[in-house]
């Protein structure tokens, strides 16, 4: 009887042994397990925190550019402020230019009219010319016979306003032809000055004709004139 309960202890505890080295070796894998578990845990968490880390710089410069854009979004709206203020002290002024501009208008329309209506008059005026002009032709074409008759008082009452200076001029250019006032000038002897305004006054009392398509301007004797001028001359010269 003792015998079989030594065997029947021998077999537990050789069941209870094996059963132990089990467990142990399941004990030895689970913890084993659980290392790598924790080795793969504690690389998650690193890496969490790397990234955790990076996302916090990220946000952290995000931030940084956010305030940056900010700043200057208050610098323009401050300077669009300005801008609106200048504006403001612009407007008047822009609208007295407007008013002025307006007025200038109005003013340019009047001259514009004014300046037909001139146009009008010179043409008129020039009508009339070209009229007196053919009526001079008409009387220049009358018989030689018939104009001495009344050339010698024609003459006198013509040449009777002009200075010694003046007939000089206007001799030199029935003789020799069209010339500028600095041609002149040598022949009258005066200033560049003085010859200009006495061909101006000259063409402007009716004694010259003008070429103004060219500076300086050339004049020439009026056929009329000189007709009287080269009797003056051949008069002057038969006399003793």
């Amino acid at each position: 009887m003792v015998e079989i309960l030594l065997v029947l202890a021998s077999v537990v505890f050789a069941l209870s042994a094996g059963e132990a080295v089990i467990a142990y070796r399941y004990l030895r894998k689970a913890q084993s397990e659980y290392e790598k578990a924790k080795e793969a845990i504690d690389y998650i968490v690193v890496s969490f925190k790397r990234e955790l880390k990076r996302e916090a710089e990220n946000l952290e410069l995000v931030a940084y550019k956010v305030e940056a854009v900010s700043s200057k979004g208050d610098n323009a709206l401050k300077q669009v402020e300005g801008v609106d203020k200048r504006l403001n002290v612009l407007e008047p002024k822009m609208v007295a230019v407007i008013e002025s501009d307006e007025k200038a208008l109005t003013m340019l329309g009047d001259l514009d009219k004014r300046t037909h209506d001139i146009v009008a008059s010179q043409e008129v005026a020039t009508a009339k010319i070209f009229s007196l002009e053919e009526q001079t032709q008409r009387f220049s074409s009358i018989p030689e016979a018939r104009v001495d008759a009344v050339i010698p008082i024609k003459r006198e009452k013509a040449l009777a306003p002009l200075t010694e200076t003046e007939l000089a001029a206007l001799e030199m250019l029935a003789r020799e032809g069209p010339k500028t006032a600095p041609e002149i000038k040598a022949g009258i002897q005066l200033s560049r000055e003085h010859t200009a305004r006495l061909m101006k006054k000259l063409y402007e009392s009716g004694y010259l004709e003008r070429d103004s398509s060219k500076i300086p301007f050339k004049y020439s004797v009026k056929k009329e004139m000189e007709k009287f001028l080269k009797k003056a001359e051949n008069e002057a010269s038969q006399s003793p």
